[in-house]
């Protein structure tokens, strides 16, 4: 279901996507995404802990295997924001520093971090990483940059601390990996609100969001975070799993 608010002007939603092994994968809105969550968190499991655990350690491991080589030796920004989507990068944040790698986390407006993302927070704390406010990066120089700002329940402008973090990320000029959805853009329908992040790659979680295209979300990736056939199949949606023995899989439009 599209969301009501977006007018039908120049929306061009995917219905699907297709891995690198040639496996179709349905393509999920915003309220199915919202939906699915809520099973597993009240129902069949995985709780919100372990799909967030989950969510960051892939997002380590896919800046890890950008940066190559150079990664322990690389200046690597996580840009987070309060909610769910946050608490992915602030985990990321924890299992790069964790590995060695030369961290700074930035998070938007810390003092309303929720439960779970200042629990990672927590954790991070214990690390190497270093927590920094937007204006210590301005003479530093950084080799990536996780945007972690807003996910999915984006539902207009982006505004104050987000707005912030966005525009410095577009004006650094230094590759950029997005987790879920690139911040600022609608995952139901891909309409951005003029003020976006423009990713180098996006690493969308459980399934692609319909609104992922590929001329705003970079090389995009799909990564598995422990939400069982069941919970999709609680919402009419036939599911076959797009993994194998990888965690994280590339895709692409079908339509392509």
């Amino acid at each position: 279901m599209i969301n009501k608010r977006i007018t039908t002007e120049t929306l061009t939603t995917i219905k699907s996507f297709v891995t690198d092994d040639g496996i179709i994968v349905a393509a999920i809105t915003t309220d199915q995404m919202r939906e699915v969550d809520r099973i597993a968190i009240e129902e069949t499991g995985p709780n919100l802990f372990q799909m967030m655990e989950n969510a960051g350690r892939s997002l380590a491991l896919c800046a890890i295997e950008m940066l190559g080589q150079q990664w322990r030796t690389s200046k690597i920004v996580v840009l987070a924001g309060t909610g769910g989507n946050g608490g992915g990068g602030i985990c990321a944040a924890r299992h790069l520093a964790n590995h060695g790698a030369n961290v700074r986390l930035c998070i938007a407006n810390p003092d309303r971090l929720g439960e779970v993302p200042s629990f990672q927070r927590k954790i991070f704390r214990s690390t190497s990483g270093k927590e920094v406010v937007l204006a210590d990066l301005d003479n530093e120089h950084t080799d990536l940059i996780l945007d972690a700002i807003i996910g999915y329940s984006l539902q207009s402008t982006p505004h104050g601390a987000a707005s912030e973090f966005i525009q410095w990320t577009n004006q650094s000029n230094v590759p950029v990996l997005a987790l879920d959805v690139p911040s600022g853009i609608d995952a139901t329908s891909g309409r951005d609100y003029g003020s976006y992040v423009h990713p180098t790659r996006t690493m969308t979680l459980a399934l692609p969001k319909t609104g992922l295209r590929s001329d705003k979300t970079g090389k995009l990736f799909l990564a598995d975070i422990g939400i069982p056939q069941e919970a999709y199949e609680r919402i009419g949606l036939k599911f076959s799993s797009p993994f194998d023995e990888r965690y994280v899989v590339p895709i692409r439009p079908a339509e392509a």
